[in-house]
């Protein structure tokens, strides 16, 4: 056995285990794959049901914690890398406050959204509900730099006309942009997360940034704004879009 499949084998065996402290390993799949697996492959309604689990994968987000010292090491060898000299006295405690800084930027990893959409109120609400100009900032997974901007959530409650605590949608924004990410990805992310624990009749996520990858090297365009959006359910509907898009859009 190659010393990597023994390292797999031991990641495998201690995310089933609680008190390991890893995180982000989702066991109903591995299950659902070994049954698969056993069965040849399951017959067609098997597979219908395997094709269902598959729309919004689940994304590992992380396999152990935050290892402070070895970002501060990685920090220190950067500095060497690039000419610098870690020793000296505006540098010596740089790679702590980065490692630190790091820390906090990546907060989000791992964590369910079930955790921020705890509360709900029975209201009896059936109408759009709006929090926009969320503002956040989160890590570029390609460059490692920040990308920042506003968000704008909007839900249309469900059958039962239940609504969450406003704030609860601020945090959501922030739990998923607190980690290495792309724009296309946290927008997404943040509606599907809604239509998950809350199962609104309709979800609609706006995120506007601007880039730091974009704006401070390679094309050098300061000021140019990203704009995604992700729609689910009623906000299908041209109509109800338009309508969520035109209070949204509206003059600040």
């Amino acid at each position: 056995m190659t010393a990597d499949s023994e390292q797999a084998r031991t990641v495998s065996q201690q995310a089933s285990d609680p008190a390991s402290g890893l995180v982000g390993v989702d066991q109903r799949t591995a299950l659902s794959e070994g049954t698969d697996a056993n069965n040849g492959g399951g017959n067609g309604s098997s597979a219908s049901s395997a094709s269902t689990e598959r729309k919004r994968p689940k994304r590992p987000d992380m396999v152990r914690p935050f290892d402070h010292d070895r970002v501060a090491r990685a920090v220190r060898e950067l500095l060497i890398g690039i000419g610098e000299d870690p020793d000296r006295e505006g540098l010596r405690k740089t790679p702590d406050r980065v490692a630190r800084a790091y820390q906090e930027a990546v907060e989000g990893l791992g964590r369910d959204p079930a955790e921020v959409l705890t509360t709900v109120f029975d209201e009896g609400h059936d109408e759009m509900v709006l929090v926009r100009d969320i503002d956040f900032s989160s890590l570029c997974e390609h460059h490692l730099v920040v990308f920042a901007g506003k968000a704008h959530v909007a839900y249309i409650p469900n059958e039962k006309g239940q609504i969450t605590g406003l704030s609860k949608l601020a945090r959501l924004v922030d739990l998923y942009a607190r980690r290495p990410q792309v724009q296309e990805r946290l927008t997404s992310q943040v509606a599907d997360a809604l239509v998950d624990v809350l199962d609104p009749r309709g979800v609609m996520v706006v995120v506007e940034a601007e880039h730091l990858c974009m704006s401070m090297r390679g094309v050098r365009k300061p000021g140019a704004t990203t704009v995604t959006s992700a729609v689910r359910g009623q906000f299908l509907s041209p109509a109800t879009r338009s309508e969520g898009m035109s209070l949204i859009m509206r003059v600040r």
